[in-house]
């Protein structure tokens, strides 16, 4: 059964590490479980083959086995996004296009990096892209990385096609919530591509947040996207001011403070590729104390969840 981009689209969604073992090979038994915890968290989709999954440096052959062993543990339980990483249109549509043949709800494809196109070039990688495919693309404007961020207005002519469904936005810019959503046509989802404004976007009615530090603590980011939909703000605001020391951690170091993170949780190993290095000793040491802010048994009660 169809369901639409806009019922699932929203909450906060894991960005997905890639785990590698010793011999620098994909962890598939790691990151299968790694699907799997997040299933049974309850999470309405989970995002493979983007920034936390080190995309860049996977093969085609790599990506399409992340992507087949996310889909055949999601089952249809939850919605899987695969990232269409590329600053060369063809190869991003040749992603593009094993995502969708291995059985993908959507495809997330970024504003290319390096090449800093003009907005009318964005706007072609997009259309092509999303013409080669029958699949809802979704965009995501992550100016740090990219240089060029996408426009308000590039944005707006292509939602001229409903198969763009949403925006991932890593701008910073808690306000564009506000300026865009009566200009976007309905079911079109804006979500914060950044840990540390997702409260911020969402407060100023952005539909949710792509997320690493979802990866760690997923119940209580559901709790703080329920918060804040139920007006509670307060409650929601205590519980982000608690995640805020390991969200600073993994935004510093992304994806390897991420990967050693679920290294103390015992999930996967902290193995990265390069040009990504693994933490050092006193960068491992920040990330063991940050638990603690979120490691308080009387958290969830506390907010009366």
């Amino acid at each position: 059964m169809f369901i639409p981009p806009s019922a699932w689209f929203t909450g906060f969604i894991p960005d997905l590490p890639t785990p590698f073992d010793a011999a620098d090979a994909i962890d598939v038994e790691a990151f299968a479980a790694l699907c799997e915890r997040q299933v049974a968290a309850g999470v309405p989709a989970i995002v493979v083959c983007e920034t936390a999954g080190e995309a860049p440096t996977l093969s085609p052959a790599e990506q399409e086995l992340v992507i087949r062993t996310a889909v055949d543990v999601a089952r249809g339980r939850v919605r899987v996004i695969a990232g269409a990483v590329s600053n060369a249109t063809s190869h991003a549509i040749a992603l593009a296009r094993r995502a969708e043949a291995a059985g993908v709800d959507a495809v997330m494809a970024v504003v290319p990096a390096y090449n800093k196109p003009m907005q009318e070039g964005m706007l072609a990688h997009f259309r092509a892209i999303a013409d080669a495919i029958g699949l809802p693309v979704i965009l995501h404007d992550v100016p740090s990385r990219t240089l060029r961020p996408l426009a308000d207005e590039t944005l707006l002519r292509l939602v001229e096609s409903r198969q763009f469904v949403g925006l991932c936005d890593a701008s910073a810019d808690i306000t564009r919530p506000m300026r865009l959503n009566r200009l976007l046509p309905a079911g079109f989802r804006l979500l914060s591509g950044d840990d540390v404004t997702a409260f911020g976007t969402i407060a100023s009615g952005g539909d949710g947040a792509i997320s690493e530090i979802s990866n760690i603590a997923p119940d209580l980011c559901r709790m703080i996207f329920s918060q804040v939909r139920q007006g509670r703000l307060q409650s929601a605001r205590y519980l982000h001011k608690r995640l805020m020391p390991l969200v600073t951690c993994l935004s510093k170091d992304s994806p390897a403070a991420l990967k050693s993170a679920l290294s103390v949780l015992g999930l996967m190993s902290p193995a990265t590729r390069l040009p990504i290095v693994p933490l050092d000793a006193a960068a491992q040491r920040e990330v063991v104390r940050a638990f603690a802010a979120i490691a308080d048994e009387e958290l969830i009660d506390s907010v009366g969840a």
